[in-house]
């Protein structure tokens, strides 16, 4: 097939169909979930593009002619935090006509679950901060739609992958697990028949060590067993269902 030639329609035998010019744009818009203070929390910056002016938007940006789809990824939450190497895994696909107020953008999300103790932010600039996700009722663009998506899929994930732990200090309770869980999938939870549901995994190693500094009765701090998690044949999250 020559260069500009595409198969579209019922073209007539022998005669090339051209590929018109291009006039759709690719962005990024990258969702980073956190936790802290028993609230989950996503990330935001003040949108400064008119007609969304001091809105709060998630962190994206057009792709660049000459750029892959993961670097812009990379590019983007590197430019507007300061973190390197933050994790990131596309979710869906954004296409509405008229999402966008400069033309056509097409924008596919991200999303990443970050540890907030260990990940200081180094970039403050259009008040990056982060918000409660429930608390969230308008933002820029279609972001809230989004962010909307982004947080079913969490939902989801968290029912058949251990990622929600990544939220999580590396040795918690499992008070700081159940409440994780809960402020995730939005519903309160038995709390024996939740520690029993994970005890059952033999996936929890106890580090004999107990919590400090906390306002109620010190509870038993566990680390979970990724090593021993790897090596099962089932990689789902054993159909927990709570």
């Amino acid at each position: 097939m020559k260069k500009n030639q595409v198969i579209s329609g019922n073209p007539i035998p022998g005669e090339p169909v051209h590929v018109p010019d291009f006039t759709v744009g690719v962005s990024v818009d990258c969702v980073i979930f956190g936790f802290d203070d028993n609230k989950l929390k996503v990330l935001l910056i003040k949108s400064d593009m008119q007609p969304y002016k001091d809105h709060w938007s998630l962190l994206g940006d057009i792709v660049k002619p000459d750029e892959d789809i993961d670097a812009a990824v990379s590019r983007i939450v590197k430019d507007r935090t300061g973190l390197n190497d933050v994790y990131m895994e596309q979710v869906r696909t954004f296409g509405k006509v008229n999402r966008h107020p400069k033309g056509r953008v097409i924008t596919i999300s991200y999303c990443s679950l970050i540890n907030i103790r260990h990940n200081e932010l180094k970039i403050l600039d259009n008040e990056l901060h982060w918000h409660d996700v429930h608390e969230i009722k308008e933002m820029a663009f279609d972001h809230k739609e989004i962010l909307d998506a982004c947080y079913n899929w969490l939902q989801y994930r968290m029912q058949e992958h251990p990622l929600g732990l990544r939220l999580l200090e590396t040795e918690f309770s499992l008070r700081d697990l159940q409440l994780l869980y809960e402020n995730i999938l939005g519903e309160k939870m038995d709390r024996r028949n939740f520690r029993k549901k994970f005890f059952s995994m033999g996936l929890l190693i106890d580090t004999g060590v107990l919590e400090n500094n906390v306002p109620h009765r010190p509870g038993k701090l566990y680390r979970f067993d990724y090593e021993k998690y790897g090596k099962t044949k089932k990689k789902k999250w054993l159909g927990i269902d709570f």
